[in-house]
């Protein structure tokens, strides 16, 4: 940083840290315990829509890589696209195989990143749901190396007392993001 940054406040971003998402299932546990929402097997990634032959080579190493889990049953990241134009890669697991699915999310973004795309990468989920019917998402912010939880209800309003209700259960389990106007709402993302 130089004497500048300094002088105005300006600090570097965090480096992704995608190890980061394999606290996902311990904190699982905690949910489950906690609120009682439990993993229903469905994560995505979420990135800014690419184009391109290199692009389409590397969706296509993703799928060769997680397609050679030979327990996998269908394919192994569908592509889908959102209302808003972002593009997601989901991948679906049986709920009890959440590392495995945390496996997948990691590399996709994994992949992605190496192959020169880290720029267009948003965020990660794991969906989970409890017994009632509502759905809950841990959203990992890629660009800044935090979750967040992300608790919609009908009509695109947000359970609010919910998320904070899981950001305080899940604070010694996961690196949780403290700016709440970072807090995304994620209309419609797959996985939810």
């Amino acid at each position: 940083m130089g004497f500048l940054d300094v002088l105005f406040g300006r600090t570097r971003p965090v480096p992704p840290d995608l190890d980061n998402l394999f606290a996902v299932p311990a904190a699982a546990l905690t949910l489950t315990a906690a609120v009682g929402f439990s993993p229903t097997g469905v994560g995505s990634v979420c990135f800014s829509s690419v184009e391109g032959a290199e692009f389409a080579r590397i969706t296509d190493e993703v799928r060769q890589v997680l397609g050679a889990d030979a327990g996998r049953t269908g394919p192994p990241v569908e592509s889908e696209r959102d209302s808003f134009g972002y593009s997601w890669l989901v991948s679906r697991r049986s709920p009890e195989e959440l590392p495995d699915l945390v496996g997948d999310l990691h590399a996709v973004n994994s992949t992605l990143q190496d192959g020169g795309f880290g720029p267009q990468l948003l965020c990660s989920l794991v969906g989970f749901r409890e017994p009632g019917g509502r759905s809950l998402a841990l959203v990992y912010l890629f660009k800044r190396g935090t979750f967040y939880p992300f608790a919609p209800l009908s009509g695109e309003r947000r359970d609010n007392a919910m998320e904070l209700q899981v950001r305080a259960a899940l604070a010694d389990d996961l690196r949780i993001e403290t700016d709440l106007s970072r807090w995304f709402a994620l209309w419609g993302a797959p996985g939810l």
